[in-house]
């Protein structure tokens, strides 16, 4: 997976909705693909377009749903999605943080996350940060609707996010920050830990069965 960029500023979108679940992220209908590639033009389907979406349709070809907030001029290019508390209940389908993915979104801010799509997002790449109540209540008033605001700011390395005038502090498991930071998933994390022993191993291997290595003599 790709490095997560830190100490980056970011756009922001709001959703204030409440217990969106896997099914309202990406349809049941959008999940015989096996691919992470093109799941964004179907993400929040039902509620960002207003006409019947199939596979291989184009979110640039279809009718959208003006008043969506990811159809609003404002929230364009948004890479900081802040929602409602228990984002992405309902069913375990890793589609979901793949179609988020894909939109564009880079991080995920909420009250609550439902524990499976709370994992499946960190293994694809997705930071998702828990703030408190009254947090997420100012951030959501300061990114509204209304007008342009300045981007957030995200620190992962020292878990801080800065909005306005306003610093927050998140908590997050080191192993899943690290993950992101390095780019690396839990296979690829525990390669890069254990190189030193595999590259012993191999050398080990190859002068007790050198015949297994000079295949070619």
């Amino acid at each position: 997976m790709k490095k997560f960029k830190d100490k980056t500023y970011l756009n922001v979108a709001v959703w204030e909705k409440e217990n969106v679940d896997t099914d309202i992220i990406i349809p049941s209908d959008y999940l015989k693909v096996i691919k992470k590639d093109g799941l964004g033009n179907y993400l929040f389907d039902s509620m960002r377009f207003i006409d019947d979406g199939q596979l291989g349709k184009l979110s640039k070809d279809r009718k959208k749903n003006k008043d969506f907030f990811l159809n609003l001029d404002i929230y364009k290019d948004a890479e900081v999605l802040i929602v409602g508390k228990n984002f992405g209940c309902g069913s375990s389908r890793e589609h979901a943080p793949w179609a988020i993915s894909d939109y564009g979104f880079k991080v995920v801010i909420s009250e609550s996350f439902a524990n499976i799509f709370y994992e499946n997002s960190f293994k694809n790449g997705l930071l998702l940060i828990e703030l408190k109540k009254d947090e997420i209540k100012y951030l959501m008033n300061y990114y509204n609707k209304e007008e342009k605001k300045d981007k957030i700011y995200i620190d992962l390395e020292n878990q801080i996010i800065k909005a306005g005038n306003k610093e927050f502090s998140f908590e997050i498991n080191e192993g899943k920050k690290r993950y992101l930071i390095s780019g690396l998933d839990e296979v690829g994390n525990i390669l890069e830990e254990m190189k030193g022993e595999i590259k012993k191993f191999e050398k080990e291997q190859e002068k007790k069965y050198p015949f297994l290595y000079n295949v070619n003599n």
